[in-house]
């Protein structure tokens, strides 16, 4: 493999893993903007803290994964 393809290839993990840290917030923000009534944790005075605390813990989970195989 040549020394651009390999910068190519490093590129692109980076890119990856970066798309995927950020879609676990995306996912956990646009399921509670939709405004249901019936989830529980709407009624819940810890819903919204634990629903920001779960998306942390996944973004900082997915930065040490990545970073542990070199990826970022």
């Amino acid at each position: 493999m040549s020394a651009g393809q390999q910068r190519e290839g490093d590129d692109f993990k980076k890119i990856s893993a970066w798309a995927a840290i950020l879609f676990a917030p995306t996912l956990v923000g646009t399921i509670y903007g939709m405004n249901f009534e019936d989830m529980p944790e709407l009624k819940w005075a810890g819903g919204y803290p634990f629903a920001i605390l779960l998306m942390a813990v996944v973004c900082v989970s997915l930065y040490v994964i990545f970073k542990k195989r070199d990826w970022l």
